[in-house]
């Protein structure tokens, strides 16, 4: 939580520790860089009047220190402009002191939710990187092409292989991705921007 009222920062603090949470305390924004993101699913609580840099600004800085923390803004000094402005940077949501402390619990229940969900996904496109990078330059080459809805010939025609030859490549992609359709495939190239895009889509 970054807060620069000491009160503040201690109520909620012993609220939330009391409900079992590992908590830490900043009164500016600069203490939390200093130490960095959590490196466990985590949300932070950020107030928006804060002197010196605003929670709005430092909220919207974060994402140049490659930091996607889940964001709670709370306010005492809230209107409809800051409330836009934080949702629209992401944040989980916007809570105007005093708030009751259901409120509070609930938000960083989601929160923590989203951030699991968020480290999921890194971890997934990283093991699928690691796997789209052991295919062999051939297989990579059919899997871009394949992707976009060429037929295996269209395919065999732009690399200038034997049909056959690039429903082999194909079988060893499906199998070393362990996809289970084309559209397993072309999700994974999504992710993964391996897509050619040279070639319009199934056109």
């Amino acid at each position: 939580m970054i807060d620069d009222d000491e009160e503040v920062r201690g109520s909620v603090g012993s609220l939330l520790r009391a409900e079992g949470y590992d908590v830490r305390l900043y009164e500016a924004p600069a203490e939390f860089l200093v130490v960095g993101a959590p490196q466990v699913p985590s949300c932070l609580v950020l107030d928006i009047r804060l002197s010196g840099e605003s929670g709005l600004d430092f909220q919207e800085r974060l994402a140049s220190h490659g930091i996607s923390t889940p964001v709670i803004l709370i306010t005492g000094h809230g209107d409809i402009p800051m409330t836009v402005r934080g949702m629209r940077a992401g944040a989980i949501d916007f809570l105007p002191k005093p708030f009751h402390e259901d409120q509070l619990l609930e938000a960083v229940g989601r929160a923590l939710e989203v951030d699991r969900a968020q480290r999921a996904e890194a971890v997934g496109a990283l093991t699928l990187k690691a796997t789209f990078d052991r295919l062999t330059p051939r297989e990579k080459d059919v899997f871009g092409l394949v992707v976009t809805g060429l037929m295996n010939k269209q395919v065999a025609a732009r690399l200038e292989l034997s049909e056959i030859t690039v429903k082999i490549h194909r079988g060893n992609v499906m199998r070393k991705m362990e996809a289970q359709s084309l559209a397993d495939l072309v999700r994974m190239a999504e992710i993964l921007g391996v897509r050619d895009e040279s070639i319009h889509r199934y056109g």
